[in-house]
């Protein structure tokens, strides 16, 4: 038995969103105007590929976009975004300057008010001195920078009341086949009992660290009972010529997201194979305002629960 998963899985998630309690302001702001203006995004990661994406779909889809944001060491002063006729300047403040960079997160809050969010696509070594930022001024982001103290970041964030979606993947369509395999590894405990299991996972050779999307199906996979499997065992492809050989396109080498499980049993007579293959950046990025539009939202109905993640985004039917 060979099984190829691609893509959505057809789930039937509820579209529908419960009623909540309106609040007539939030942090001191009248919720009216948190309604009456649009999603200003602050592009943390700027000038990255991924900062990049994310800056177009914001543009595309109607958002706007904050003239100051934060990026890595020995990084350009300033960069453009451009989409269509649209062109926005944007300030980039280093790591190497923290004090900067509060400051820069506090210059934009005072800007845009509540309709500022932050996106964050950074580098794994920056998401915990960011998040410390974001939750000092309480700042809401969308985290989807994988790496750093995860545990950290949760207990931070939510320590201080900031309004938060994190997730390592924003690709509705794999967010599904996460939430699919993580309920089948709660109703089918050990269903694989017995299999032994490869992943390989490839990404640009830009990405410092190992996917989180992979991570997460460790302990899904863990659940469904295959021989101990821990994220040390994860194959992780970083050069070219192995991601070649793996099957990548070259056109997409710079940028692209290929992931295979392979369940085999005992004697090997039995074998499962799950497959996401992502070429590009567009898919996440939309799925990252899909998020910010989904936080703002939240933020609007005075939401108790203020930490999400992109399970969350999806069964509101909020991912376009």
């Amino acid at each position: 038995v060979r099984l190829f998963v691609q893509g959505l899985l057809g789930l039937g998630f509820p579209l529908g969103r419960p009623p909540s309690q309106l609040r007539s302001v939030v942090w001191g702001f009248p919720l009216a105007s948190m309604a009456s203006k649009k999603v200003v995004v602050m592009m943390n990661g700027l000038p990255g590929a991924m900062g990049v994406e994310v800056s177009q779909a914001c543009l595309r889809r109607g958002l706007g976009l904050a003239t100051k944001a934060l990026t890595g060491p020995g990084q350009p002063t300033e960069c453009e975004v451009k989409e269509g006729d649209k062109v926005v300047k944007v300030e980039l403040v280093g790591s190497d300057r923290p004090a900067e960079q509060k400051k820069a997160v506090e210059e934009m809050q005072a800007e845009y008010g509540t309709a500022l969010i932050i996106v964050d696509f950074t580098h794994p070594t920056a998401v915990n001195p960011n998040a410390d930022i974001y939750s000092a001024t309480r700042c809401p982001f969308v985290m989807g920078t994988t790496g750093g103290d995860r545990a950290k970041l949760q207990k931070v964030t939510g320590d201080s009341g900031t309004y938060a979606v994190i997730a390592p993947n924003m690709c509705k369509q794999i967010v599904a086949f996460t939430a699919t395999m993580k309920k089948m590894a709660e109703d089918f405990p050990n269903a694989f009992g017995g299999y032994k299991m490869e992943l390989v996972e490839s990404h640009q050779s830009t990405k410092a660290d190992t996917s989180g999307t992979a991570k997460d199906m460790v302990q899904h996979f863990n659940g469904l009972g295959v021989d101990r499997f821990d994220v040390e065992n994860i194959q992780k492809l970083r050069k070219s010529e192995d991601q070649l050989a793996f099957g990548v396109p070259e056109e997409a080498l710079n940028g692209h997201a290929w992931h295979t499980y392979t369940l085999t049993s005992s004697d090997g007579s039995v074998k499962f194979e799950f497959k996401h293959n992502v070429c590009g950046r567009r898919t996440y990025a939309e799925g990252v305002v899909d998020a910010a539009e989904f936080l703002a939202d939240k933020m609007v109905s005075g939401s108790k629960k203020r930490i999400f993640d992109m399970i969350d985004v999806l069964s509101e039917g909020k991912m376009q």
